[in-house]
């Protein structure tokens, strides 16, 4: 018999997750996580309907909401003026707190679950399927060791090895572009975002709790915003706004780009969260659509666990399905934030004081939020 029912590779948010539900139900879970400390890189900070939900599946709901910042709604501007305006409706709240203390509280739940489930520094080297498991040989501080397995989860993000060497392949889709980052302290952050698609590129700004906001700018083709004050001046030259920051504090620069695995199963072996789809930041669906897919995916593992092997293609339809849908939203946000020529900026500032009009503004609202992923 198999040591393990579940063994997830990753210990981000979403084999977090899956560990929590999947503990609740009883399976025997272990974690392998090959950082020793928890990764504090703040990265997705916004927490959807349907991400929350899965939060509170796991037990931690509640102190999300307790730490958490609520968007109350935002607006669109562009050539400093604003073309639309939203709300948020209360049974589709957008919750704003960081990945790495998103991340803390779901640590905190799988140890107090089950205090030898996570296994910190240790990296999976190998997998090997037998007929009724999963052999895994992974590399400690105190040298290799052996698990396995009923089933094997592969939760360890974008770039995967795992996925490469099960031999799943990963299809570019459409949305790609070149962004900077950098969170500063804000005393009047609010609780509105605000969207400036300007014709230079897109500016974003998000208030994060305790009196701090997150910046996001597109990097045009001779953009180098690595240094704080260029982050500055062109936060600037584009909305009008003078930010105060730091010296201390430096931009962040990262890529968005949009891939989908080719099959999320192979044998016992299940590809979740990032491995399985990567959506563009801008939107802020990724994480939530992680949850979402480990909420399933629990469903289906705690329904056959231990005792037979689960049958797994209508989750995969139902993963695949929502992550082309999420990636294509995320590609027309990214497109109506690029650089462009004012012909195609006038366009677009008609769609968007369209979309931002009353009849449609609820169904906007909900696309913002999730609804139909």
């Amino acid at each position: 018999m198999p040591d393990h029912d579940v063994l997830i590779v990753g210990a981000g948010p979403v084999g977090l997750l899956l560990a929590c539900l999947l503990l609740q139900d009883g399976l025997r879970v272990v974690v392998c996580e090959r950082r020793a400390e928890a990764d504090e890189r703040t990265r997705a900070i916004g927490i959807h309907r349907p991400g929350l939900d899965a939060l509170d599946a796991a037990g931690i709901g509640t102190d999300v909401r307790s730490e958490a910042l609520r968007l109350a709604g935002g607006e669109v501007r562009s050539r400093r003026r604003t073309l639309a305006t939203l709300a948020f409706a209360p049974d589709r709240p957008v919750l704003i707190l960081p990945q790495p203390r998103t991340a803390a509280l779901l640590r905190a739940r799988v140890c107090a679950l089950a205090a030898d489930a996570l296994v910190t520094g240790c990296t999976v080297r190998a997998l090997r399927q037998t007929a009724d498991a999963v052999q895994v040989t992974a590399e400690t501080a105190e040298g290799p060791r052996e698990f396995t397995a009923s089933m094997v989860v592969v939760a360890d993000g974008v770039h995967s090895r795992l996925r490469g060497e099960l031999d799943i392949g990963w299809r570019r889709h459409a949305g790609r572009a070149s962004y900077s980052m950098l969170d500063v302290d804000d005393p009047e952050a609010g609780d509105r975002a605000v969207l400036h698609c300007e014709p230079a590129g897109l500016v974003e700004s998000f208030p994060l709790p305790d009196g701090r906001r997150r910046w996001v700018v597109r990097n045009g083709a001779d953009d180098d915003l690595r240094c704080t004050d260029d982050f500055r001046a062109v936060i600037e030259e584009r909305t009008g706004i003078r930010i105060g920051i730091g010296r201390e504090t430096e931009p962040t620069s990262f890529i968005a780009a949009q891939h989908r695995a080719t099959r999320l199963t192979r044998g016992r072996v299940v590809l979740l969260g990032d491995a399985a789809h990567e959506i563009s930041p801008i939107g802020g669906q990724g994480m939530n659509l992680g949850w979402v897919d480990a909420r399933r995916l629990a469903v289906e593992l705690a329904r056959s666990l231990p005792e037979r092997m689960p049958e797994l293609a209508r989750f995969e339809w139902h993963v695949l399905r929502s992550a082309s849908r999420a990636q294509r939203r995320s590609a027309f946000y990214m497109s109506m934030g690029a650089p462009a020529a004012a012909p195609v900026v006038h366009g677009r500032e008609l769609l968007m004081r369209a979309l931002g009009a009353p009849p449609v503004r609820g169904w906007t609202s909900g696309l913002l939020t999730m609804r139909g992923l």
